[in-house]
């Protein structure tokens, strides 16, 4: 099979980072202006900031908005398994040869100039969204807020806060008040803000941010609310009360990421069929994914095999709380993680749900935290701890021993890509 060609440029794109890296917007706004500034003519944009759960919101907004009849754009990342998962098009992942002449005009009017690989392909992204009608754009932030790439639109018509907590240390902060305020860079002046569940420090720099703005607040707790009652989600606004489906992606922690969804539909007027939509219709891959088929189901059929892409202390413990009201079974991990991340915070709470965890390097990934190195600091959490060369033996070992287990592969976005590429 002959590579792509989008794949060529963006191995070019990789040799213009700058030597040190440093979160500024200059040399997005620099590529922008040579382009035509075509942020400025994006369709109504929805921008979307936080540590944990942005991903999943964005999907059930969008959910929420099509099943309403609106054509939607969505940027995220990283992507899984392929670059175009991260542009959508009114509705559809980008196609070949249209990423492929965005790329070759993005980097030509760069000139060579240093750029980031995440700076140049997002402008890509916005230079593709401001070209396509459609009536929304979803953005996701990629680190941060203050200073992302994707900060460039001066008046959005809503911004979200998700869930904020400690992540990125090295480039946001040592404390969740340093970080919050990265994340509350993306409120702008008079634009309504979505806030999710965060902690008291937290929301504390998100409402002064919101009030010098004059930013109004929809706010977790105050103007709305989320719970499960009776196998339901019901959500209460200032508007009145929703009683919905539980949402069809995994986890409690999901439903906070329904409620801010919610909150964002309402906030665009719309009904309770797109809020019922937005928790029904979502689907975003590697956030409690259950594997049904492929080449790994087939390795151990009898087993129940999941994927995540968690990888912070906060995700560790919304994947430790949902575990735990899952059926009893015997649990087991196949984990691998950056070396960038906090491993001991991602594992701790982990080791009080799964009976072993099997440590893999992930493939292909220069940043991976060696495979012994994730080993030693589960054994220090508690697990029952050994390495595998890679994920497949590290599975037909689980299976071997406990052919009926539970079995979670996790710690990384980059390893569940690299899961989904092989299981295919």
């Amino acid at each position: 099979m002959s590579t792509p060609s989008s794949d060529i440029i963006l191995e070019r794109m990789m040799a213009l980072h700058p030597k040190v890296m440093d979160l500024v917007l200059d040399r997005v706004w620099r590529l922008l202006d040579a382009l035509g500034n075509p942020q400025n003519d994006l369709p109504p944009v929805i921008h979307i900031a936080g540590t944990n759960g942005k991903g999943s919101t964005q999907a059930m907004i969008r959910a929420g908005l099509e099943a309403a009849g609106h054509k939607v754009h969505a940027y995220t990342s990283p992507h899984l398994a392929r670059f175009h998962e991260r542009i959508r098009l009114a509705g559809e992942f980008i196609a070949e040869d249209h990423l492929t002449a965005i790329l070759d005009e993005c980097y030509a009017a760069n000139g060579g100039e240093p750029i980031t690989y995440f700076e140049i392909t997002t402008v890509a992204a916005i230079l593709a969204m401001a070209r396509t009608p459609a009536d929304y754009t979803l953005l996701e932030v990629g680190l941060g807020g203050r200073l992302d790439a994707t900060n460039v639109v001066e008046k959005p018509v809503l911004t979200i806060i998700t869930p904020v907590s400690m992540d990125h240390e090295q480039f946001l902060g040592n404390t969740l008040t340093a970080i919050a305020g990265e994340k509350a860079g993306i409120i702008k002046r008079g634009v309504p803000c979505i806030v999710s569940p965060q902690a008291e420090e937290g929301l504390e720099v998100i409402e002064q941010r919101a009030i010098a703005l004059s930013a109004p607040l929809l706010a977790y707790g105050q103007q709305w609310h989320v719970w499960e009652e009776r196998g339901r989600l019901v959500y209460q606004d200032e508007t009145g009360l929703l009683d919905l489906p539980l949402p069809n992606l995994a986890g409690a922690h999901q439903y906070q990421n329904a409620g801010a969804a919610c909150a964002a539909l309402r906030a665009l007027n719309l009904n309770e069929e797109a809020c019922e939509a937005a928790v029904t219709n979502a689907f975003w891959p590697a956030r409690m994914q259950r594997l049904r088929k492929g080449p790994l189901v087939e390795a151990a059929p009898q087993a129940e095999l999941w994927l995540d892409g968690g990888h912070n202390p906060a995700a560790g413990k919304a994947l430790a709380a949902h575990i735990a009201k899952l059926p009893e079974r015997p649990t087991h991990l196949i984990c691998g993680m950056l070396n960038t991340k906090d491993a001991r915070g991602f594992l701790a709470p982990l080791a009080e749900v799964a009976t072993s965890l099997t440590a893999v390097s992930i493939p292909g990934e220069a940043n991976t935290l060696p495979a012994e190195d994730t080993a030693r600091m589960a054994a220090d959490c508690g697990f029952a701890a050994q390495t595998a060369p890679n994920v497949r033996e590290a599975l037909v070992e689980i299976a071997c021993a406990t052919p009926d287990a539970r079995v979670l592969i996790c710690g990384s976005l980059y390893l569940a890509g690299a899961i989904l590429r092989e299981n295919g």
